[in-house]
């Protein structure tokens, strides 16, 4: 049995729960959520103590997501979430940068909420991380995805970088980006696994 130690809150283990569930692994593969202040906590065999970890099929470790949706693919057979065609894996693994790359910024915003009482709070800092979140928002919004049968690495981390966004953030980038709003609504209507995935504070 392959094992994914996970954190519900996490967007990043959110795009590999999704994953499993698209791909039809979810009985080969056990969830575990992980205790982060237990020092003894399988998943800190990750030098870098961050979700998600997996543990593939011979034992080994693999991270971070973006690894292990690629081992997901190959374990599925190939081209499933990542596409074989130059042209569309290319598309696929730049919007999956992309999003990975604002999620990245809503997490260092949220950390200086985290970690920093309000008068050590760097708002240049904050500012800077923002701005990278709605630059790329903007993009987006300009060009959303095509949906595709089975949705690939890039739209997956898409839809999660917008629930992050309703998670942490309100959901303060729906009205400014309409077509964001509706993709995400199609995403969510036609990917079962987006909902049941759907981040709740413990």
């Amino acid at each position: 049995m392959m094992i994914l130690h996970s954190n519900a809150t996490s967007p990043y283990v959110r795009k590999v729960r999704i994953a499993i569930q698209l791909l039809g692994l979810s009985n080969r593969i056990e969830e575990r959520e992980v205790r982060f202040r237990d020092p003894t906590d399988p998943f800190h065999q990750n030098p870098l103590s961050k979700v998600p970890v997996f543990v593939g099929e011979n034992g080994s470790l693999i991270y971070d997501s973006p690894v292990i949706l690629e081992y997901l693919d190959h374990l599925a057979g190939g081209g499933c979430i990542i596409p074989r065609d130059p042209d569309a894996r290319f598309a696929a693994l730049t919007l999956h940068a992309l999003c990975d790359g604002a999620l990245d910024a809503c997490v260092l915003v949220m950390s200086e909420t985290w970690f920093r009482p309000p008068d050590l709070r760097v708002e240049s800092w904050v500012d800077r991380q923002s701005g990278k979140i709605e630059r790329a928002l903007t993009v987006l919004e300009a060009a959303p995805p095509t949906l595709s049968d089975v949705p690939d690495v890039g739209q997956i981390a898409l839809a999660c970088l917008l629930g992050y966004r309703d998670f942490r953030f309100d959901g303060t980038w729906r009205k400014a980006h309409p077509r964001l709003h509706a993709w995400h609504d199609a995403f969510a209507a036609k990917v079962p696994a987006f909902a049941a995935t759907t981040p709740v504070d413990p």
